[in-house]
């Protein structure tokens, strides 16, 4: 039975663990529903091992085909957790855990890699194994990074990895990815910029921690501006500015300043925390005040593998007819960089159709990109690892 037939045979099925996983929304690495949920629908298919607790609460399932000879072994990965977002698409199905939503469609990549699973354990057409991924924690827990320190590459084979995401504002089945740099770093900063507190209206005797943090805000704009190459790509934003008085005619002792840093390339990664890191320092001295500077380091680029790239992208062509190869990189970030800096592979965007933006509370996945996104899994496993008897 031809593949994407099969797909329209389960789409029911897929579609409801989907709507189910949607109802019941869990954050971070706190999954115990979701986890449970996923390791036992792997076992009732009859996969060759399901293994809980990899990453805190991430679970993988082996299915090797019907030869093994080739040796090869690729990782197929899905993210499971939600946001703590109050829902507001007045599904039948919507969230029955307040303030918390999958807004990003977890829920639905779950479901299409279940769904793939469940073909390959039935028909297990390819000569080596698949690793499948469920990984926690990709909203902000780096889920993706406690996967692979806790030895996931290592100890299931992997060789290659591969992963998707949708994306509203493409059509629903259509995908979308390029070689190189696809989504970018994202590191966050806070300052606390300490002068001399006192009346507004005796500036002399203070030092204006508020006139200096805005100084602050203004220098960090000519990282971009002055720094880094026109062609280049970074985001330098102060998102948050706080200071410890709120009356009018108090200067304050102390401000806090909150940002982030975005990046495609890592060498402007570094270059922009060196510039920082300088910038807010002299410029808080020339008003005489100090600064401290806290800077974490999160999510890497996440950067595609050029031959695995082009590989998702023909296998993408082959499943929905349609695929654009050279999609502009984007500035959010995702953890599967951490498992692309492990191994090679590729990370490839699902249209989610005219939907809300993810992350916004009238979000919603596309059920409509879920034979597409079950055949671009499981036909990856098949081209990749192919019989040849």
């Amino acid at each position: 039975m031809p593949l994407k037939n099969r797909f329209a045979e389960l789409f029911p099925q897929i579609a409801a663990w989907r709507r189910d996983l949607h109802a019941h929304p869990e954050l971070l690495y706190d999954l115990p529903r979701t986890s449970g949920f996923v390791a036992g629908t792997l076992r009732e298919m009859g996969c060759d091992a399901v293994v809980e607790g990899v990453g805190r609460s991430g679970v993988v399932g082996v299915i090797k085909g019907r030869a093994t000879g080739s040796g090869k072994v690729i990782g197929l990965r899905a993210d499971m957790d939600a946001l703590p977002i109050l829902e507001a698409t007045g599904a039948e199905y919507a969230s029955t855990v307040a303030g918390k939503m999958h807004a990003c469609g977890h829920d639905g990549h779950t479901a299409m890699l279940l769904g793939a699973a469940q073909y390959l354990a039935e028909t297990r057409h390819f000569d080596g194994t698949v690793v499948l991924i469920f990984q926690p924690a990709e909203e902000g827990g780096a889920g993706g990074k406690a996967m692979v320190d806790d030895g996931l590459m290592d100890r299931f084979g992997i060789q290659e990895v591969y992963g998707m995401h949708n994306m509203p504002g493409l059509p629903a089945g259509q995908f979308a990815i390029r070689p190189g740099a696809l989504l970018a770093s994202a590191d966050e900063f806070d300052i606390t910029v300490t002068g001399k507190g006192g009346h507004a209206g005796m500036p002399h005797a203070a030092i204006d921690t508020t006139l200096a943090a805005s100084h602050v805000v203004v220098a960090l704009q000519s990282i971009v501006a002055r720094n880094v190459d026109p062609l280049g790509s970074m985001v330098v934003t102060v998102g948050s500015f706080h200071t410890d008085s709120v009356a009018s005619n108090v200067i304050a002792h102390q401000v806090k300043l909150g940002g982030t840093v975005r990046c495609l390339d890592p060498a402007l990664r570094d270059l922009a925390e060196e510039r920082l890191r300088a910038l807010v320092t002299h410029t808080a001295a020339a008003y005489g005040a100090e600064a401290a500077i806290d800077y974490k380091r999160g999510y890497p680029v996440t950067m595609n593998t050029p031959d695995n790239t082009e590989f998702a992208a023909d296998i993408a062509e082959e499943v929905s007819g349609a695929v654009i190869r050279d999609i502009k990189p984007l500035m959010p970030a995702e953890d599967f960089s951490y498992m692309l800096e492990a191994r090679p592979g590729a990370f490839i965007f699902i249209g989610n159709g005219d939907s809300a933006m993810c992350h916004h509370p009238a979000y919603d996945f596309n059920d409509e990109a879920i034979p597409a996104g079950c055949s671009w899994f499981a036909t990856l496993a098949e081209r990749r690892m192919p019989l040849t008897a």
